[in-house]
């Protein structure tokens, strides 16, 4: 066993379960344990890998739940440990010796949007909160600033790291109108009430242990999972015809999305990719008009990335209100005239979110089209002449095209990038169009239900910085510039409990203020405890 020496950390890194990403990945990953070592000399202490470069493998990650077990069988249970991670990683691969670590742990990210280091590193502590696993957090571009620093000889003196929450503060509804706090309370009721049915297209995507709510708690709003297998959906698609392929594509072509096709299926998007995809937007509606789906979740990466082209143009259109109809086998209409809320990566923290603010929204008389993003990057930029952080909030799928400014008439679909997606097809992509939006994150900790919810903006960058963000992260993937009113870069980075975020557009007059404060005060009556964050 290895033991535990004076000024001596012990250091993993959790990675992917696709080998090609994780080949690519891991000059990165060499380059930040490098200055990670620095750091940590400079201080006087030393780290010592727990794991090593597998040559056959061709990187040093942990890659399989298995292999992290067996190697940390052999690490002092009480040793000071750094998970250090610089890219898109599975949870479940360090969850178990993490959870039976007794000494201090630190999670370490490094700012950059090449790969999602910061995504992954998000989804881990969002992973251990709701295991009730204690952690501290860093982030930092190159481990030499003086935040870093001085956190890191926090964490080496006493074992914790505390960072600045005084943008949080529990959601009171005294501010609120009666009548504003009645309307949350009636649709709270409405929903448990009534009850809404979640499908679910197979559990636990990318080993994202953070985006499963148990069974008991998710009963208690008023949401029951019905669990559907990715399976049933591939062979649902095998039932849609090539006719009814074409008439989806034709309508988003009349539309003006634009596709960019090429001929080589390996590093291209190609027609017979996209059409794929059409058909599994058609098979979605169909399972989901079958079993009474109020709002799905597709996991797509594990078994369905071996089969078929990505989910993610289907999500971005289930998403939006206006999308291609689709007739069921008999020829009626399903969910005309309306989204049918999807979760990306089965997300169910989201689902919840998704389906409670599109139909909330819809009550307040608002356009409830909402999605999911990744927290992947972000920089200070001049907006209006004034310095802002301003994130970039990025997501392979799931937004919808109300989203961008002529909606689908300024949508694309690129390929995606085939060391996360062999079997290619595209996403709906484009700039989010500037204008106020409520954000929040359900999550859960102490075996409670939790959301995080404030207000921002999203606002308009220069084309040439737009695409120079693109290239700093995945150019194949929608964007939002996120503007958060009171809450830092490293306040967000500190408290937020999840890789995803949740965002609605609050258009017209409507206060958004108050928007949000009807979403907290709705999910508080579901029973959901709520902080506000920010201003």
């Amino acid at each position: 066993m290895t033991t535990t020496n004076n000024n001596q950390a012990y250091l993993v890194c959790s990675g992917d379960l696709r080998p090609s990403a994780n080949i690519k990945c891991w000059p990165m990953q060499q380059q930040m344990e490098e200055k990670l070592h620095d750091a940590l000399q400079k201080l006087g202490w030393t780290i010592k890998r727990a794991h090593t470069y597998d040559e056959e493998k061709g990187h040093g990650f942990i890659d399989y739940q298995h292999v992290g077990i067996k190697i940390f069988r052999e690490i002092d249970k009480k040793a000071p440990l750094i998970v250090a991670e610089s890219v898109w990683q599975y949870s479940h691969h360090v969850l178990a010796g993490l959870i039976a670590h007794e000494g201090p742990i630190l999670i370490v990210t490094n700012w950059d949007g090449t790969y999602p280091g910061l995504v992954g590193a998000l989804n881990l502590t969002g992973s251990l909160t709701k295991a009730n696993v204690p952690y501290s957090f860093l982030w930092s571009k190159d481990f030499t600033d003086d935040f870093f620093i001085n956190k890191l000889q926090d964490w080496l003196n006493t074992g914790t790291v505390i960072h600045d929450y005084t943008h949080v503060q529990a959601f009171e509804t005294t501010s609120m109108t009666a009548a504003d706090r009645e309307l949350a309370a009636g649709f709270a009721a409405k929903l448990q009430h009534d009850q809404v049915v979640m499908g679910v297209f197979d559990e636990g995507c990318m080993g994202m242990f953070n985006a499963i709510v148990p069974d008991a708690l998710i009963h208690q709003l008023g949401i029951f999972k019905e669990r559907l297998s990715q399976s049933t959906l591939y062979a649902k698609m095998l039932t849609v015809s090539d006719e009814e392929a074409h008439a989806v594509l034709d309508w988003l072509l009349k539309k003006g999305m634009k596709f960019d096709w090429g001929t080589d299926p390996v590093n291209e998007l190609t027609k017979e990719q996209t059409l794929e995809q059409c058909k599994m937007y058609i098979a979605a509606l169909r399972l989901a008009d079958e079993f009474g789906c109020d709002t799905i979740g597709i996991q797509y990466q594990q078994g369905l990335k071996d089969l078929v082209a990505a989910s993610d143009l289907v999500e971005g259109l289930l998403n939006n209100t206006e999308r291609p109809p689709v007739y069921g086998e008999k020829g009626k209409e399903l969910y005309p005239g309306e989204a049918l809320p999807h979760f990306n990566e089965v997300d169910e923290c989201a689902g919840i979110d998704g389906y409670v603010t599109y139909h909330l929204w819809k009550q307040l008389g608002l356009n409830g089209d909402n999605t999911l993003h990744d927290l992947r990057y972000g920089e200070n930029f001049v907006v209006d002449g004034k310095e802002e952080f301003v994130w970039v909030f990025l997501i392979s799928g799931a937004v919808p095209a109300s989203h961008f400014v002529d909606g689908y008439a300024n949508a694309s679909s690129m390929r995606q990038p085939p060391m996360f997606f062999k079997k290619g097809g595209g996403t709906l992509r484009g700039v989010s169009r500037p204008g106020k939006i409520v954000w929040s994150r359900i999550y859960m900790e102490q075996d409670e239900l939790w959301c995080d919810i404030g207000t921002g903006r999203a606002v308009e960058l220069p084309k040439e910085e737009t695409e120079r963000r693109w290239a700093l992260t995945d150019p194949q993937w929608p964007i939002m510039h996120g503007v958060l009113d009171g809450v830092s870069r490293d306040q967000m980075m500190a408290k937020h409990k999840a890789n995803h975020i949740q965002v609605a557009y609050v258009d017209g007059d409507f206060d958004v203020r108050r928007a949000a404060e009807i979403k907290a005060a709705a999910l508080q009556a579901l029973g959901i405890k709520i902080n506000f964050c920010g201003i």
